[in-house]
């Protein structure tokens, strides 16, 4: 085994240096680990998979909400060799056997409140005719995993090459695809993150971000569990908790996205809880309005916003908190072990200022995806990952998101980027959440619709007597006239709605998929 293998086994490490420091608080079960206790579980439950028939290479998948037994798991499978797939357990039945079926899970666990689920998809397999498309599977429910008496596995056969885990992606342009992620992957994102944000063996942070997501799993857990540091898990995101554990246990680090910063400012705790030791707030998945920055810089925690992806990190970008507001809108710069340009659609470099599709190179890359040799090729091309987001960046090497590819719309022949039209709306007092779509117009070909939610306990001049948000308009609030101080006029949406909140994806980020379907119907 070479020294790069030999350092992978991160919890043997710990275990051998700091045995009795806790590595995860349990805090539903109020039960804590320390890092030997995960090692050995680890070690006992790797033996028990083996006896199983898991080996190396065998794709296991996991369907739960955030439990610590899902962290067992992961490494149990790291020292087999085999992979975790964590399933979105909100996904329908079909979708969940999409996933089953493309990565050819050779075990499903689950939690026993998922039993229904589980035996739809037992169901619908049994009625497909051609057995090769049917892998054989075994389910089991996380409460039946007894390693009591299981014969700990002490080898270690992963490699810094080895896959690790496999993510799908949201499937928002199709079919979900299934991101590899390496041993090599989630050590050189643990060390961009670490430099970024000075991790050491003394943070602690809550993670409550779902663990079949990248952010769950890779923007602070991996990174801590490496660096020796204490995670606090939670079962599932509550703001007025997150804040009384913050306070209580003297929490240093903590993830979120915009809407759950959101909820934990306008929650009663927010004014009455001792956040001082909070150093820094970190910031993905979107854009955070300023009003919301200024909030919590009030409080006295500082906010970093950041950037990354399933494929890449996700840790790649980082904007300092000095730079929060005089920045707004920035990503900030390329965290140290990555490589970026911005090209054109002859993947020409293009000058500052101008915008093109970002592209990362670096040793935090995936290897690819999942039996999608075809979705490869096209996001890896001689050693950079196209990333298919749309960037510009300033004269001192500041990154701005514009938008997705896909996202763009063109409108009297002028392309239209709706981050740039949701910047500028999110600058309005009374506006708390903002997404424009691109849809058809007779007259320009495409103009834009934005959703607008407002802030709460707002009080309108000369608008008393609308209490129904649907019922406002935008004149009302004078938004167009708003949005023409800061922008051509073609980037100005031609229809708002206002709702009482966003649809949210999984992770906590507009879903612009439900409401492009929904301007379709306007």
């Amino acid at each position: 085994m070479s020294l790069r293998d030999h350092e992978i086994d991160w919890l043997k490490r710990w275990g051998m240096y700091a045995p009795e420091r806790v590595a995860i608080e349990d805090y539903k079960n109020q039960k804590n680990y320390t890092y030997q206790d995960l090692w050995e579980a680890s070690q006992r439950l790797a033996g028990y998979l083996n006896k199983m028939g898991i080996v190396s290479g065998d794709r296991v998948a996991s369907l739960s909400h955030n439990r610590v037994e899902t962290v067992i798991l992961f490494f149990a499978l790291q020292r087999l060799g085999a992979i975790l797939v964590p399933i979105n357990f909100r996904l329908s039945p079909s979708e969940i056997e999409y996933i089953l079926q493309d990565c050819e899970a050779k075990f499903l666990f689950y939690e026993p409140q998922f039993s229904g689920v589980v035996k739809k998809v037992i169901s619908d397999r049994l009625h497909i005719a051609n057995p090769k498309s049917n892998p054989s599977l075994t389910c089991m429910p996380y409460e039946d995993l007894s390693t009591s008496f299981a014969e700990s596995f002490l080898g270690f056969n992963g490699h810094f090459e080895t896959s690790v885990m496999i993510l799908y992606t949201s499937g928002t342009t199709g079919f979900p695809k299934g991101a590899v992620l390496t041993h090599k992957m989630l050590f050189w994102n643990s060390i961009n993150t670490s430099i970024s944000l000075n991790i050491t063996e003394y943070d602690v942070t809550i993670n409550f971000a779902p663990l079949f997501h990248t952010g769950g799993w890779n923007v602070l857990l991996t990174p801590f569990l490496h660096r020796g540091a204490k995670v606090i898990f939670f079962e599932k995101f509550d703001p007025d908790l997150v804040l009384q554990v913050a306070s209580d246990k003297q929490i240093t680090l903590l993830f979120g996205v915009p809407t759950m910063l959101n909820m934990m400012a306008e929650a009663k705790a927010f004014t009455i809880m001792d956040l001082s030791k909070l150093r820094s707030m970190i910031v993905g998945g979107e854009p955070m309005s300023l009003s919301l920055i200024k909030t919590w810089h009030a409080k006295g925690v500082p906010v970093r916003q950041g950037f990354g992806l399933t494929e890449f990190g996700p840790n790649c970008f980082s904007l300092s908190a000095s730079d929060a507001e005089v920045k707004m809108g920035s990503i900030g710069r390329p965290n140290f072990y990555i490589h970026t340009k911005i090209v054109d659609s002859e993947n020409r470099e293009v000058p500052v200022g101008e915008i093109g599709e970002l592209l990362l190179s670096g040793p935090a890359c995936m290897q690819g995806y999942w039996n999608n040799p075809k979705a490869t090729e096209q996001a890896l091309q001689d050693g950079w990952l196209h990333t298919g987001d749309l960037v510009k960046k300033d004269s001192d090497d500041y990154f701005y998101v514009v938008g997705r590819k896909k996202e763009m719309f063109i409108s009297g022949g002028e392309n239209v980027y709706p981050v740039e039209v949701e910047r500028v709306l999110a600058q309005h007092p009374l506006i708390r959440e903002v997404a424009v779509v691109g849809v058809q117009d007779e007259k320009w070909g495409e103009v834009g619709h934005a959703y607008v939610a407002l802030k709460s306990n707002i009080v309108l001049e000369n608008q008393s007597h609308i209490t129904d948000v649907t019922k406002l308009t935008a004149d009302s609030l004078e938004l167009t006239t708003f949005c023409k101080e800061y922008l051509a006029s073609y980037k100005i949406p031609k229809y708002f709605s206002f709702c009482e909140d966003l649809p949210k994806g999984d992770s906590g980020k507009i879903n612009k998929k439900v409401l492009k379907s929904t301007a379709l119907n306007f």
